[in-house]
C-alpha cells in the first residue's frame, strides 16, 4: 500500500499491520483496551510476536470485553496460564484484570478510556518526523500519561508501553 516502511515494518505480516492499523487513529473504547492489552504483553517481547498472536488473545480474553475481564477469577487465570497460543505471563495476565477493572471504574465515573488518552492530545493526533525511522523509546507525554494512568490504578502502563500505544493508536502520527 505504501512504498516506504519504517525499519521494524520487515516481514508482510508487519508491513500489513503499518498499512492497516498503525498510526490510524482509534476512538472505539474497545479497541483501544485492546491495544493497551496486547502493548501490555508486548513489554519485553516483538511487536511481531503479539500481533501475530493477536486471534488468540482476543479469544483468550473475551474479545477484550471490558466487564467480562474484569469479572475473570482464579480459575480463569489459570487457564489462562495453561493457554500456549498466548504469552502466559501470570503478571501480565493479572495487570489486565485490574486494568480492566480499572477501565470499569473510569466507565462509572461516566468517561472513557478514548477521552482519557485522546485528551492529552486535545483529540488530534500529534504529528512527529523521524529522520532515522528510529522512534523514541518514550516521551515526556507518554511518561505523563503513563503517570496519571497508574495514579488510577492501571499496571504494565510504563511510559514505553504508552509511547507505543500512541503510536500504535494513532495518538502520535510518526508515519513514514
Amino acid at each position: 500500500m505504501t512504498s516506504k516502511y519504517p525499519k521494524w515494518a520487515n516481514s508482510a505480516v508487519m508491513r500489513d499491520y503499518y498499512d492497516h492499523h498503525w498510526g490510524i487513529p482509534v476512538h472505539d473504547e474497545r479497541e483501544l483496551f485492546k491495544m493497551l492489552t496486547l502493548e501490555t504483553f508486548q513489554a519485553g517481547l516483538s511487536w511481531t510476536t503479539i500481533w501475530q498472536r493477536q486471534a488468540a488473545f482476543s479469544a483468550a480474553f473475551a474479545e477484550f470485553d471490558v466487564d467480562k475481564i474484569a469479572n475473570f477469577d482464579q480459575n480463569q487465570v489459570e487457564q489462562l496460564m495453561k493457554n500456549s497460543q498466548i504469552i502466559r505471563n501470570r503478571r501480565k495476565i493479572m495487570a489486565t484484570i485490574n486494568n480492566a477493572q480499572r477501565l470499569q471504574q473510569i466507565h462509572q465515573d461516566g468517561k472513557t478510556l478514548d477521552h482519557f488518552l485522546w485528551s492529552f492530545v486535545n483529540g488530534q493526533p500529534l504529528r512527529i518526523h523521524v529522520d532515522d525511522q528510529l522512534l523514541p523509546s518514550a516521551t515526556p507525554l507518554s511518561t505523563e500519561i503513563s503517570r496519571q494512568l497508574k495514579h488510577a490504578g492501571f499496571q504494565f502502563v510504563g511510559p514505553t508501553t504508552i509511547f507505543s500505544l500512541m503510536c500504535a493508536v494513532g495518538i502520535v502520527n510518526a508515519r513514514l
